[in-house]
């Protein structure tokens, strides 16, 4: 009797902006036939990264191949649609021979992977390992801790001070998880920058995991697929800020798709965003637009200051081009300072 090989699945998380959705897409722009296909989860109200992924206009990187769930964080919804979207991804006659799953930049990485032991689809899949994906020049500018144990007495030191920042447990949360690190926008830093960004992450980790410096995502899939660490019974290696049984949600944030005219230009509308972007409270905005006179849909991605836009296919002939910016930030953000600044 053959034993039924399980599919490995490969789990990328990593915080808003980090560069997840671009990793996934050349993933797949590289997949050199195989069979590859995506989960992805987006925490906000636009379908924004399922789209980029789906317009890669590669074999392999279609819309049967991608499949969202944009009902909440995945980590919070593993009975209700992460388990059933896997289980049809399964069984299709001919299922994937690689599960990508793109976790949304709130997501704790752990609980998915206890979602591989149960019992409907431990005997199918396998999760290959767990990727953090980390936002180089965000970690050196200090949105997060660089001296854990000087924040960690600091806490100690003030009554008042009773959880850890939310920012900063998502993060350390992610890279706690992970079996390889990829440092990403690794060419907006230099070398000093490098190895210190390098350190902070060395200084979270629980164990020895390889961190690769990469830029714009461009990975080798054979460094991101065949880990083969079997994650899912290795849960006592990666410690985690919310214990077993604990709540999870997102309180701490929210978000909202806001619409964008027609742009007269893309620096037009990267100007609009980043001013939008100094809007306290405001974490990422990423969507789509319609530049006058362009039959290119403009992609628009913003984490802090940092504004990136590119053109990434044609409108459809029958495709609304009504541009939208999903903005996410933490609750009671400023949003009409926010719609403010985008119409200019």
């Amino acid at each position: 009797m053959a034993i039924l090989q399980k599919i490995p699945c490969t789990i990328v998380t990593g915080f808003l902006g980090a560069g997840k959705t671009t990793l996934v897409r050349h993933t797949l722009e590289q997949a050199r036939g195989r069979r590859l296909a995506v989960i992805v989860n987006e925490f906000g109200d636009l379908g924004f990264d399922g789209s980029f992924l789906a317009s890669c206009g590669v074999e392999g990187c279609n819309k049967n191949s991608v499949v969202e769930l944009p009902n909440g964080c995945i980590c919070c919804t593993v009975a209700d649609d992460f388990v059933p979207a896997l289980t049809k991804l399964l069984d299709r006659p001919e299922p994937p021979e690689h599960i990508l799953i793109e976790t949304s930049g709130l997501a704790l990485p752990k609980p998915l992977v206890q979602a591989f032991q149960w019992p409907s689809i431990r005997s199918r899949v396998t999760v290959d390992g767990v990727v953090a994906v980390v936002d180089g020049p965000a970690v050196a500018s200090g949105l997060f801790a660089d001296d854990p144990d000087a924040l960690a007495n600091q806490r100690a030191a003030d009554q008042a001070v009773d959880h850890d920042n939310p920012l900063e447990e998502v993060f350390e949360d992610q890279i706690l998880c992970a079996d390889l690190v990829v440092l990403n926008k690794s060419d907006l830093l230099d070398a000093a920058a490098q190895d210190k960004v390098r350190a902070d992450i060395e200084a979270h980790l629980p164990r020895a995991v390889e961190i690769v410096a990469t830029a714009h995502g461009r990975l080798d899939p054979r460094v991101l697929l065949g880990l083969a660490a079997a994650a899912e019974d290795d849960l006592d290696a990666r410690p985690s800020h919310h214990g077993e049984g604990e709540d999870h949600d997102h309180d701490d944030f929210e978000s909202v798709a806001l619409p964008v005219g027609v742009a007269g230009s893309p620096e037009d509308l990267a100007a609009r965003v980043e001013k939008a972007a100094e809007t306290e409270g405001v974490l990422r905005i990423k969507g789509f637009a319609e530049v006058k006179g362009k039959p290119m849909r403009l992609v628009v991605q913003g984490v802090g200051r940092r504004v990136a836009h590119h053109y990434d296919r044609p409108w459809g002939a029958s495709e609304p081009r009504d541009g939208r910016l999903v903005v996410i930030g933490l609750k009671g953000f400023d949003q009409d300072a926010v719609a403010a600044a985008l119409r200019g």
